[in-house]
């Protein structure tokens, strides 16, 4: 077994050897080409140079450009507290927003090794994980409506017609010039994803006043959303949202 165990790990290593390719970019950088591939089934490439007897490792800020020119905005406090927690642990950097490292030439290997890993886990932190997604996405919305000066109520929970509690993720209170309306924020605006929110509002509509307003905030950034899912909304008067078009709604909501 050991012998079994041994000759893969020679093989993974002869692996790692044969897929790394290496480029001299100018007098002062190298590229490293590595066999580990990102989210776009891309090689992911880091950047190394001397540096007092040692160097210096760098993504060249590859991974947080890349994040944000899919939309994913990484510049508020708490998204800045995910990612140094996130790096922290891999023992990486973040200067300005390259993720970088420095070795001695007894560690290079390791730290090379810890650069790539931070640059996957930063990527799957902020992008593939659902649970972050949709806390961002939230966070989001919370940000554009207090940049507009939206009052609202967080969290509200109304019991239904069915005996059942629902809960909504904003309530903005009636004014002199508008009704009740009622917020919710939908990070993949799905078929399942629009049952649940028509569910929700036909079951409570009833016990709310006849003039409260529902709308559904729906992001689009990661893909399109089904032309289904908008009418779905529409036919059960819950006027939709794209983030994309939350501008046209602005006035509405903060009368």
């Amino acid at each position: 077994m050991v012998s079994e165990i041994e000759k893969l790990l020679n093989n993974y290593r002869a692996w790692l050897k044969d897929k790394t390719t290496l480029r001299q970019v100018n007098s002062t950088w190298v590229e490293i080409t590595t066999p580990y591939l990102d989210r776009h089934n891309d090689a992911l490439q880091i950047y190394a140079r001397r540096e007092n007897g040692g160097f210096v490792l760098t993504d060249d800020s590859y991974t947080i450009h890349d994040l944000e020119a899919s939309g994913c905005n990484l510049h508020t406090e708490k998204r800045q507290d995910l990612l140094k927690m996130a790096l922290s642990g891999f023992g990486v950097r973040l200067n300005n927003e390259a993720l970088e490292v420095v070795a001695s030439p007894v560690t290079f290997p390791l730290r090379k090794h810890s650069l790539i890993q931070a640059m996957l886990a930063v990527n799957d932190l902020f992008y593939l994980a659902k649970p972050m997604v949709e806390s961002l996405f939230y966070e989001d919305v919370i940000a554009w409506l207090d940049a507009n000066e939206i009052r609202y109520t967080p969290k509200a929970k109304f019991n239904g017609t069915s005996g059942y509690d629902h809960l909504f993720d904003f309530v903005i209170p009636k004014s002199r010039r508008q009704p009740e309306r009622i917020l919710q924020a939908i990070t993949r605006p799905t078929r399942d994803a629009a049952q649940s929110l028509i569910h929700a509002w036909t079951d409570t509509r009833q016990v709310r006043t006849p003039e409260s307003r529902a709308y559904a905030v729906l992001n689009d950034t990661e893909s399109a959303i089904p032309g289904g899912v908008m009418d779905a909304f529409r036919n059960y008067a819950i006027q939709p949202v794209p983030w994309g078009d939350r501008a046209q709604v602005v006035t509405e909501l903060a009368a």
